[in-house]
């Protein structure tokens, strides 16, 4: 009989993968380089983080029901075969100063690697965690969110002293042995398990298991209106979040009259929160429920929005900046788990990639629109307003959304209240 793997380990393998693919948060130490090397425009250079993502969320969708059929350990090293193709081919488009093979390798194959390692252990995490799912999957993707502040100075080291090609090459092998090893220690767990402790409060009538409050296939789940409400609460978060993420250095100095090197260090510290948002708030989302979760998101983030136009404190300013970007990462770590509630385990991981279309369609989205708005008012305060409304829209589709779950309670009142809270 095989010996139970430790799901902890398990844990620290996904964190493995996502550490390793989240370091494309750092594609920005290469835009200097690139441009004085060889002359590329910023927007040339930057477009392709933006191929990246995008390929991200289509592979993430499309290749959802392989990480289900073939399980995590194939998918696992499925990512790291393209990934590490991607910057290894990153590397040889630099020797032939080629941007459309940059295009091709970092933004199309690296991309895919991206979003097959993206979805690849949260459907596994989850079933190894039915007494934490938020935890589980907040610490894989807690993983993604820090990726930037390990692998920045890194990287940055590198190119000064090995050059660009080199870096790349470097961290090709560097993430495929990470990424390798780390998806060969991945796998489901054996049917029926639970962890021993939860299983003992269980059989003594302390804990009671929490029913899911649907078995649905992928196709299934598409057809039904909380999948798109949870599309549409995504959607919004990450489009608002990414926007100020892309503007927060002059957006800083605009309204709250901060240096440049100020703004600078408050962008770096950005990354910080959107990490500690990842594994705090999916952590916090297994006490107070899934829809309050995203309920209190969208609140706290009218709120910010609206105040950050008057706000002339630096620090105050900050604080505002510093709580969405909590919110903006809860909001990708708390959502395998909520598809978890709604939909069961039993193509979480596929049902999470279609949702991950949402990620891809607000990485354009938000940018556009910041810079449209900043285009049209010569000012931020108009982005800033219009966002506060989108958060309002999405605050109403949290509440309807409970509307839908009740509904499936009642239907099957075996069902757990939790998913409700």
């Amino acid at each position: 009989m095989e010996k139970t793997k430790n799901r902890w380990l398990i844990a620290a393998a996904a964190v493995g993968i996502h550490i390793s693919i989240g370091s494309v948060y750092a594609w920005s130490v290469f835009t200097k380089p690139l441009i004085n090397e060889f002359g590329w425009s910023i927007k040339q250079v930057t477009f392709t983080f933006s191929l990246a993502i995008l390929f991200l969320g289509l592979s993430a969708a499309f290749l959802g029901h392989f990480v289900e059929k073939h399980g995590p350990r194939k998918a696992g090293l499925l990512a790291t075969v393209f990934f590490g193709i991607g910057l290894a081919g990153s590397g040889l488009a630099v020797n032939f100063s080629s941007l459309p093979l940059l295009y091709l390798f970092y933004g199309v194959f690296g991309g895919i690697g991206l979003g097959v390692g993206y979805i690849t252990p949260v459907s596994s995490l989850v079933k190894w965690f039915p007494d934490r799912r938020g935890l589980a999957t907040g610490l894989a993707i807690m993983g993604f969110g820090f990726a930037s502040l390990i692998s920045s100075p890194v990287m940055a080291r590198l190119i000064d002293s090995v050059g660009i090609a080199n870096t790349f090459y470097i961290l090709g092998a560097v993430y495929f042995i990470l990424m390798g090893g780390s998806s060969l220690y991945l796998s489901p767990p054996p049917a029926g398990w639970m962890p021993e402790q939860f299983k003992a409060a269980i059989e003594s009538g302390r804990k009671k298991i929490k029913v899911d409050l649907s078995q649905l296939t992928a196709n299934e789940a598409v057809k039904t209106a909380r999948f798109w409400m949870l599309w549409l609460m995504l959607f919004i978060n990450v489009t608002c979040g990414i926007a100020i993420i892309s503007v927060a250095s002059p957006m800083a100095q605009e309204i709250a009259k901060m240096a440049p090197l100020a703004a600078a260090s408050m962008v770096g510290l950005m990354g910080l929160f959107n990490g500690l948002g990842r594994i705090g708030w999916a952590s916090f989302s297994d006490y107070i429920g899934r829809p309050n979760t995203y309920t209190a998101f969208f609140v706290i983030q009218i709120g910010a929005y609206l105040l950050l136009p008057a706000v002339s404190n630096a620090w105050l300013f900050q604080i505002l900046i510093f709580l969405i970007l909590t919110c903006y990462g809860g909001g990708f770590a708390s959502i395998p788990a909520y598809i978890g509630d709604l939909f069961g385990t039993k193509q979480l991981g596929a049902i999470h990639g279609y949702i991950l279309t949402a990620w891809a369609a607000a990485g354009l989205a938000g940018p556009i629109i910041a810079a449209w708005v900043r285009t049209a008012t010569n000012s931020y305060i108009g982005t800033l307003y219009i966002f506060a409304g989108l958060f309002a829209i999405a605050l109403v589709v949290s509440l309807l959304i409970r509307i839908e779950i009740r509904k499936l309670q009642s239907v099957n009142p075996s069902v757990a209240t939790e998913p409700a809270r």
